[in-house]
Parts: C-alpha cells; sequence; structure tokens
C-alpha cells in the first residue's frame, strides 16, 4: 500500500498524533546534536585552558626560580642560623581529586611543630577544619619574617614544575584536615592546588573557612587564563603589605 493510500484510510486525529510523534523526535534528535556539541565543545575548551595553564605555570616557575634564587639562599643561610634543624619542610597535601604529594616549604617553626600542635588546639583561632594562631609559639624568628612575605612558599615553585601544583588554585589541605570536609567543602578538591589564588588576594588568614571555601568554589567554577593572570597580579600588593599573613 503506497503512503498516500494510507493516509487516506486514516482519521484527522490519528494523522495529528503521528505529526506530533515525528516532531517530538525532530525535536529530540535536535536536542541530542546540540548537547553532543556542547559537550565536545566544553572538553576542547578544558583541554585548551589546561594547557595554557600548565604552560603559563612552567614558564612563570622558571622566570620566579631564576629571580628569587638570591632571596632563596639568603633564606637558607637565614635558617640555618637561626635554629637547628633542615631548611626545607617537607608536608603531604592533597592535590587535585584527593591526590597525595609532597608540599616544599622553607621551614618557619622548629622541629618540633607538629608534636606542640595538639597542646595549642585550644588556641585555634580559625574556623573550621584549619588551624591557626596569630602569635603561633612555634614560628622562629626568620620563620616570622619569611610567613609575613611568603618567602617560605617559594620552594613550592618546584611543586609547580612537578605537576603537583599550579601557580593559581585552591590552597593544598592537609589529609587530617580533608577528612573533616563536608559534602560542599570537598568541591575544592575538584582543581590543582596552587601557591595562591582568590583567598589570598582577599584576606588570606582574616577569610574564614566558609568565606574561603567560597572563593575557591568561584575560582573553579570561573577558571580560565585570564583570571589566573589577574590573580597573579593581584597577588603582588597582597605579598608586598603582607594583608592578612602571618
Amino acid at each position: 500500500m503506497r503512503p498516500a493510500d494510507m493516509e487516506q484510510q486514516l482519521d484527522p486525529k490519528t494523522l495529528r498524533m503521528l505529526e506530533k510523534f515525528a516532531n517530538r523526535r525532530f525535536q529530540s534528535t535536535r536536542a541530542n546534536q546540540r548537547l553532543r556539541f556542547v559537550m565536545s565543545w566544553w572538553v576542547i575548551r578544558n583541554k585548551i585552558v589546561g594547557n595554557l595553564k600548565r604552560a603559563l605555570d612552567i614558564t612563570v616557575s622558571l622566570v620566579a626560580i631564576a629571580l628569587s634564587s638570591p632571596i632563596m639562599l639568603l633564606t637558607i643561610i637565614a635558617i640555618k642560623l637561626d635554629s637547628p634543624g633542615p631548611v626545607l619542610f617537607r608536608q603531604t597535601r592533597v592535590g587535585k581529586d584527593g591526590e597525595h604529594f609532597p608540599c616544599y616549604k622553607f621551614r618557619s617553626m622548629y622541629i618540633d611543630a607538629e608534636q606542640r600542635k595538639a597542646e595549642l588546639m585550644a588556641k585555634n583561632e580559625a574556623d573550621g577544619p584549619v588551624f591557626k594562631m596569630k602569635h603561633d609559639p612555634r614560628i622562629t624568628k626568620v620563620g616570622r619574617i619569611i610567613r609575613k612575605l611568603s618567602i617560605d612558599e617559594l620552594p613550592q615553585l618546584f611543586n609547580v614544575l612537578k605537576g603537583e601544583m599550579s601557580l593559581v588554585g585552591p590552597r593544598p589541605a592537609l589529609p587530617s584536615e580533608v577528612a573533616k570536609y563536608n559534602y560542599d567543602q570537598i568541591g575544592r578538591l575538584h582543581a590543582i592546588p596552587g601557591i595562591t589564588g582568590l583567598q589570598q588576594v582577599s584576606g588570606r588568614s582574616n577569610v574564614d573557612f566558609k568565606r574561603w571555601v567560597e572563593l575557591d568554589l568561584q575560582y573553579i567554577s570561573e577558571q580560565s587564563i585570564w583570571k589566573d593572570l589577574e590573580i597573579l597580579i593581584k597577588t603582588i600588593p597582597a605579598v608586598l603589605f603582607s594583608k592578612g599573613a602571618y
């Protein structure tokens, strides 16, 4: 039977139903095609942003290491003269998607700092799972200076070169801190941790943990090469004026 003959045998109501079904199938196909296009573009865009971010990390880190070499050398000498113990402090931190990595810093505390932390917990001045004290007795004389100027974090440039960290991103947390995270706070682990970030240019230690997480999630949702450059530029006055650093 020809299609024309079939149409003559169908009543108008059935024809309208068939037309409506055909339209829905057509719209569904177009919606699926649109969704596939959006998803493909999202994957390509993230790949491009990721590659540009990595190129920026490597370039700026190499330049920063070269320029800060005299400062790092003086810091090594000062730490050695100030207190006994290693120059570098190696601590396990949590990276993207919960991966652990060794985070490097210039030692700014006495070597028994970790053992003394438990007795100081009652004096914690930060909220959430983070520990902060403005006048932490575990910090050495040199340590107080290099923390104020963020010099203690210069060795993390080598973490950046290794790909464990980025120049910009959420600050890497301790495993003991992450263990106390709620569902929303876990979201800050969906990006490579950074040396600086929105929190660092928005008050550093003066920002409470709830706002800290909000800033990290905001950065992750808006992540772009231009955002990274903006934060890096804002980091310079934040470090020079030591706002919220201790």
